[in-house]
């Protein structure tokens, strides 16, 4: 397995002294991603829980649905020039009788940290049809539990405090008990890994279930807990009009710029017990969007 962290030798400066010393960094190295021996992505990601991002990423593109659709993973074809396995390969194999992915989930570029979508063979693919609704999950929540979902997760960020360079997702019970947290350089790979994790637990689809992120809310991250069921998506940070839409068209709950008591409701207004009916204009919005 590769490594989480590295060490390089940095000059710091500070208060007018200069002086070196050794800095932590999080690792990022590519993961190829390969179904019954076809390359379908590369990812750059923090190496750690691949299986899980793999799972999760077959997940979120429609290609699987529970933990039975993949027979195998393993590790293969990834030596450095030493000849030692780099883990940078993993090879999916699909249970008998799941269709294998079609071209428009394969990746034509590298997917960068930052953008999950670029490259794709077809925008029109984002727009996957789930297999499970999160629009039907009755699930409330309070905005009281909400309020305590980022610093929770801050707190399970271990890799973090020494890096101050990841990413990261939790899944979460509407009661506020952490499930699974995960860290990445990639906001789409810690989501995948949180999404496999559940996958591999048979708990897809995600019902009852709140996805917390730690920066922005994008179209891809929105589009990925639909596809898992997930009814909630709160981010510590602005989303995007296109996840707003995505929010609103299959009935999951978007949670934007949660920071300590303040909040914005994006769509699923109906699932936060606020004990007030709210600003009847927004919730009209979102009954007519889309």
């Amino acid at each position: 397995m590769g490594r989480v962290t590295v060490k390089r030798p940095v000059l710091r400066i500070e208060d007018g002294t200069t002086r070196r010393r050794p800095d932590t960094l999080a690792a990022e190295e590519p993961l190829e991603i390969r179904v019954d021996g076809r390359s379908l992505a590369v990812t750059m990601r923090t190496p750690g829980h691949d299986v899980e991002l793999t799972h999760g990423f077959l997940l979120t593109e429609g290609v699987i649905g529970h933990r039975e659709d993949v027979s195998t993973a393993r590790y293969c074809d990834s030596v450095d020039d030493a000849g030692r396995n780099t883990y940078n390969v993993l090879d999916v194999a699909l249970a008998p009788g799941v269709a294998p992915p079609d071209d428009s989930v394969e990746r034509r570029f590298y997917t960068t940290s930052s953008c999950g979508v670029c490259g794709k063979a077809s925008l029109d693919a984002v727009r996957t049809r789930t297999r499970f609704a999160p629009g039907d999950d009755p699930v409330t929540l309070t905005p009281e539990v909400l309020a305590g979902l980022p610093d929770t997760l801050r707190a399970a960020q271990a890799v973090f405090d020494s890096t101050g360079g990841l990413h990261a997702a939790g899944l979460f019970r509407a009661d506020g008990t952490l499930l699974v947290a995960r860290e990445d350089v990639g906001r789409h790979n810690a989501v995948d890994k949180v999404l496999g994790h559940a996958l591999l637990e048979d708990a897809i689809p995600a019902a009852g279930t709140v996805l917390m992120v730690s920066g922005r809310a994008s179209f891809e991250l929105a589009q990925k807990a639909v596809m898992a069921g997930v009814p909630v998506l709160a981010a510590v940070s602005a989303p995007s009009s296109l996840a707003v839409e995505m929010a609103r068209e299959s009935g999951m709950t978007l949670v934007g710029f949660l920071r300590g008591t303040s909040m914005n409701v994006y769509a699923g207004t109906a699932r936060i017990a606020t004990g007030s009916t709210g600003d009847a204009s927004l919730v009209g919005a979102e009954a007519t969007s889309g």
